[in-house]
């Protein structure tokens, strides 16, 4: 199983990950800091630069405990919360019945 081994911060959100069969790769994180816990990682860069190699995980982390799967980052996989929809409620008002609807955000 192929992990990531180290980490060196390029530039903004620029990170060049060695993986442990010897690859390098680079990866521009912004897409994915997404969510409450990469809140703070997005805007305080002195927490970014906290960025790391847990070796037991083989995935980088944040000092506020925040991580990435390596596959998403390894093997470009979608992260869990892309495929998440949020259900939204559409009311008619001629019949003020309920539908739901699907929409992408």
């Amino acid at each position: 199983m192929i992990r990531i081994q180290s980490v060196k911060h390029l530039n903004d959100f620029i990170v060049e990950l060695l993986l442990t069969d010897g690859r390098r790769k680079i990866v521009d994180l912004e897409p994915l800091l997404h969510g409450p816990i990469f809140e703070p990682i997005r805007v305080d860069r002195k927490l970014f630069k906290t960025i790391h190699v847990d070796k037991d995980l083989g995935t980088i982390v944040w000092d506020n405990g925040a991580d990435i799967d390596p596959d998403v980052l390894i093997h470009n996989r979608k992260p869990f919360w892309k495929d998440k929809q949020p259900v939204l409620l559409q009311v008619s008002e001629s019949t003020k019945k309920y539908k739901t609807k699907k929409k992408r955000i």
